[in-house]
């Protein structure tokens, strides 16, 4: 009786040894548009639609998941501020699945302020190539430059700002005409603006 209890127990433990011999893993590093490791990012994997391993991003963006029987699986990333990215059909094996440092999530435009803007001469026209200074316009009346760009073809311009409340003042400069337009900022969303100069295209 108790050689066939003993035996039963090692072939239990025969058997567990070799299911666990036999799993599978994944790592990886997920990255923003920067190049940067994105950390604290959430690592989900799906198997027939149900999540049956998670992780976490360390500082660096990398990640390791173990315990995975072989099979092909989803695999969801998320992180605040980027939007989320989805690796369909993943397949695992018996050794551990290097994703590499290629899983790169774009920045959520819904998390930021985004100005766009275009500048017209007089009649109506477009302005290439005027200059566009960006300033944050403080309670006291003082100033604080963020940034410049140009206008594109179309006279277009775009700056992206993180979420808050604040008074940004656009200045459109070309040749000698300039123009300014305050835009009061609530909160993460898209803001337009479009700036007239006090000139004619005649006058370039």
């Amino acid at each position: 009786m108790i050689r066939s209890i003993l035996l039963l127990l090692f072939a239990f433990f025969t058997l567990s040894a070799l299911t666990f011999g036999q799993s599978g893993g994944v790592k990886g590093k997920v990255r923003g548009p920067n190049g940067k490791g994105i950390s604290n990012a959430a690592i989900s994997v799906l198997l027939d639609g149900k999540k049956v391993k998670s992780a976490i991003t360390n500082t660096k963006g990398e990640f390791a998941v173990a315990g995975l029987a072989k099979g092909k699986y989803n695999i969801l990333f998320d992180a605040d501020g980027y939007s989320s990215g989805t690796l369909h059909a993943v397949e695992i094996g018996s050794g551990v699945r290097d994703l590499g440092d290629r899983l790169i999530l774009s920045q959520d435009r819904g998390n930021f302020v985004i100005l766009q803007g275009s500048v017209f001469f007089k009649e109506g026209s477009s302005v290439t190539a005027a200059k566009i200074d960006l300033k944050q316009v403080n309670a006291d009346g003082s100033t604080k430059s963020l940034g410049s760009t140009y206008t594109g073809t179309f006279g277009e311009f775009a700056f992206r700002r993180p979420p808050g409340a604040i008074k940004l003042r656009v200045t459109a400069k070309y040749k000698d005409a300039s123009a300014s337009k305050d835009v009061d900022v609530e909160e993460a969303a898209i803001y337009r603006v479009a700036i007239t100069l006090p000139m004619s295209r005649e006058d370039r």
